[in-house]
């Protein structure tokens, strides 16, 4: 059981892991071992996300997700399997929480009146600024 927040926490079994062969430098180690590890979460098939998350955890994965619905996390930036798990999971938690905050609805605004004015008395001063810029010539 991984606890994500008060309300969601995934199954074991709901996660799949996969350790890869991480890319980059890293000499002898990186061409022998497999440290980077790959997480697969079913986003589409998981009974502890309730509707509204998933849905916002589909349009913050972006394209991490796949055309199934699945979710691939991949983490190789430590030297270890067990730093590269954790750092995986971390961040399919930390996906889930920033989902898992409904979003604040926005309420149409105007300008006021007086914000109007000053925006229509800058553009005045600025043309008047530039015709003066355009050089006409005099005749004496």
């Amino acid at each position: 059981m991984i606890p994500v927040t008060r309300s969601i926490s995934l199954q074991d079994d709901e996660i799949q892991l996969s350790f890869i062969r991480a890319s980059g430098p890293g000499g002898q180690n990186v061409n022998k071992v497999s440290t980077a590890v790959q997480l697969r979460f079913d986003v589409a098939g998981s009974p502890s996300l309730p509707e509204e998350v998933r849905l916002r955890l589909k349009a913050l994965a972006g394209q991490r997700l796949t055309n199934d619905g699945v979710l691939v996390i991949t983490a190789q930036a430590y030297r270890s399997q067990e730093r590269n798990k954790a750092e995986a999971i971390e961040r399919l938690c930390d996906l889930i929480r920033e989902a898992s905050h409904k979003p604040k609805p926005r309420r149409a605004t105007k300008p006021t009146k007086g914000s109007q004015q000053r925006r229509m008395d800058s553009k005045v001063k600025r043309g008047s600024v530039k015709s003066l810029r355009q050089g006409k010539p005099s005749f004496d």
